[in-house]
């Protein structure tokens, strides 16, 4: 596995995530705008102190496993592919993404700057994915990454360039959404919208 791929917090925690403080009602938000919900330095409305889900590692470096038994789903931008390979609650109120993000061409290709979202707050981790949403169209709410105390997101960070054909494994964790939805959209800059089952 890429030993680029991305970091975890491991820190201890000193509050409990509010799962409903990074929802977003889609009608107040108008569809995609990620602007909404969001407080005056541009951040979603409330930051998480859980801990992160098993497989991951802090965002300093090492390793993580996510499972690439199964494909959930498949979105491609014309330079890169995302598959989804797993998406699993867990007891502490979290939804965690796993995947790979393969770069499709034949040219070393560069993590975009709209991957990591417009918050001042967390382009201090560098290249990552915390521009990543995902849409409950049932309950009618969009979920954001979550923060760990220090505003980092929970998700992979420092993605290295792309050489031809290589691949990088990816995870980003979310508020839970309830029980009885089984089935939520992932949203990403350059992506078509796409459904992913959650478990």
């Amino acid at each position: 596995m890429n030993k680029w791929h991305g970091a975890r917090a491991h820190r201890a925690v000193a509050t409990t995530v509010t799962a409903v403080a990074l929802t977003l009602s889609l009608a107040a938000c108008g569809g995609n705008s990620g602007d909404k919900g969001k407080d005056d330095n541009g951040s979603p409305s409330g930051q998480s102190s859980g801990p992160p889900a098993q497989g991951q590692e802090s965002r300093s470096g090492g390793e993580a496993s996510p499972s690439a038994s199964q494909t959930l789903a498949t979105a491609n931008s014309g330079t890169f592919q995302f598959v989804v390979s797993s998406a699993t609650r867990d007891s502490g109120g979290f939804l965690t993404i796993n995947g790979t993000i393969t770069n499709v061409t034949g040219q070393v290709q560069i993590a975009p700057n709209a991957w990591n979202g417009k918050e001042s707050q967390v382009n201090r981790t560098g290249s990552s994915l915390a521009a990543m949403t995902l849409v409950d169209s049932a309950q009618k709410k969009r979920y954001y990454v979550l923060r760990d105390t220090d505003g980092y997101p929970l998700t992979t960070v420092n993605i290295p360039n792309f050489e031809p054909h290589a691949s990088v494994s990816f995870f980003a964790q979310f508020p839970s959404p309830p029980s009885s939805t089984k089935q939520v959209q992932m949203d990403f800059p350059g992506l078509p919208p796409t459904t992913i089952a959650i478990s």
